[in-house]
């Protein structure tokens, strides 16, 4: 792996990539050993997952056969829209315990949070979004001995 000589130095290093299958995105792929997908509860999300997962599979097949996905998230979710909630069950019958439980819903808060500069966990810890990202956390850091045993 392109991060092996880093594993000395940090137990984690996330890399954040842009929302489409670009080159940025497919040398991530490439170095990653895991991937945590967030996943926007609309229909066209749908559609870009399909195709991540395609390219998960060819990314597996010819230059890094190690790449799994940890987890996908669930993100802006309107527990008032019933597309929000018929994307999150077509996700969970087609990917299982993949997905995470715990969902990030579509706030305010959070969406404000840019502008001001700040990240969500800091412009407001106690908001709805913010407490759902700890959540989310909680539940990633419940998986990763789980990554780390399977790999051993």
């Amino acid at each position: 792996h392109a991060l092996d000589s880093a594993a000395s130095e940090w137990d984690i290093c996330l890399i954040d990539c842009p929302p489409s299958l670009g080159l940025l995105t497919v040398n991530a792929l490439v170095a990653a050993q895991s991937l945590l997908v967030p996943l926007q509860c609309e229909f066209f999300a749908l559609e870009g997952l399909s195709q991540l997962l395609t390219t998960v599979e060819r990314i597996r097949g010819r230059f890094n056969p190690a790449l799994s996905i940890m987890g996908v998230a669930l993100t802006m979710y309107d527990r008032r829209n019933r597309l929000t909630d018929q994307v999150a069950d077509d996700v969970r019958a087609c990917l299982g315990p993949i997905v995470f439980d715990t969902v990030i819903p579509r706030n305010v808060r959070l969406s404000e949070a840019p502008s001001h500069g700040l990240p969500a966990l800091i412009y407001d810890h106690r908001c709805s979004g913010s407490e759902a990202y700890m959540q989310l956390a909680r539940e990633l850091i419940v998986r990763l001995p789980l990554k780390a045993m399977a790999a051993a």
